[in-house]
């Protein structure tokens, strides 16, 4: 079995983990089943003359077992001496901190770019150590980076969606969220081969905005997504985010926050099928199937039972398309 995941960062690793479990996928064995994650680089950002990719690190992190399990990002058994040195120096910006073992990473990546590698070689080397048992592609090789308009003292200016979900908590209203460079950027290689490909696409809980709708934004990659068998996951609950901030991403573009909203957002030519909570239960979008189950991954079970009821959909739609 050949499954697809468009992933943003944490609740999207999180499901990829589920997903992993319930296909019985372990790293360093032989498996019927792949995973391909294409992640969102919308995020990345360039501190201290490192560039850092928080989604893909989530992902490669959680897979790999090298994450911070408290705080859903990060590395486990952090340490911040490079984050106090630089402060000491009154270095900026002082709102997005790196930990010691996370700066390795940024270093081995951004010496990697400047010796003229793509992102997807350099994310497939920073995967040869983490093996998290499936393969991480980036959405692009092209840079693209998310930014928030925003109105601030009766002016407008732009910040990058990190300062923005960061230093202000998304507590700004955005006036519009754009992907700068996204209209020339191209799917990086394997991306389009692999929704062609693949028995079943799986949209995770994912910030429906500026993760999964990054995604969505590079040329072709939309698509090459209708025509496969898709199903996703709602990231919202009872008219609420499960985590995160997507409600500010949400009303920045106009869309409701209710688990409705954006299965319509995403739309029918997309979306085949979604799985809505126990709490949004008769949820009606037309042209989709609309299944509820519990939705909180609350713990390996939950997230296991999800990811396999949004491949359960998946694949009966798949066998009723025939």
């Amino acid at each position: 079995m050949r499954i697809v995941v468009p992933a943003g960062g944490i609740g999207g690793a999180r499901f990829l983990r589920g997903l992993k479990a319930t296909l019985g996928i372990v790293a360093g064995q032989e498996s019927d089943s792949t995973i391909t994650v294409i992640g969102n680089t919308g995020d990345d950002i360039t501190l201290f003359g490192l560039r850092v990719c928080p989604d893909l690190d989530t992902v490669m992190y959680t897979l790999g077992g090298g994450i911070s399990e408290e705080q859903g990002w990060g590395r486990a058994d952090e340490s911040f001496t490079v984050k106090e040195e630089l402060l000491a120096y009154g270095m900026q910006p002082d709102w997005f901190g790196l930990g010691d073992r996370d700066v390795a990473t940024h270093i081995v990546r951004s010496q990697m770019l400047a010796a003229g590698y793509p992102l997807s070689a350099v994310t497939e080397a920073l995967c040869d150590r983490w093996r998290p048992g499936v393969r991480l592609v980036p959405m692009t090789d092209d840079q693209v980076e998310t930014h928030v308009v925003v109105e601030e003292g009766g002016d407008r200016r732009a910040l990058h969606f990190q300062e923005w979900w960061i230093r202000h908590r998304a507590e700004l209203p955005a006036l519009s969220i754009v992907g700068v460079g996204a209209e020339e950027a191209r799917p990086a290689p394997g991306v389009l081969e692999a929704i062609r490909e693949a028995d079943a696409v799986l949209l995770p809980p994912s910030n429906p905005v500026v993760s999964i709708g990054s995604i969505l934004g590079v040329a072709g990659i939309r698509e090459a997504l209708e025509q496969a068998v898709v199903v996703g996951v709602s990231p919202i609950i009872g008219g609420a985010p499960v985590r995160g901030m997507a409600d500010a991403c949400l009303a920045a573009i106009g869309v409701e926050t209710s688990a409705r909203a954006v299965a319509e957002h995403y739309g029918p030519r997309l979306l085949d099928g979604w799985l809505v909570d126990e709490a949004d239960a008769g949820t009606r979008v037309d042209g989709v199937e609309v299944v509820s189950r519990p939705l909180y991954m609350s713990g390996p079970k939950a997230t296991a039972d999800l990811a396999r009821a949004a491949l359960d959909l998946a694949l009966d739609l798949k066998g009723r398309r025939g």
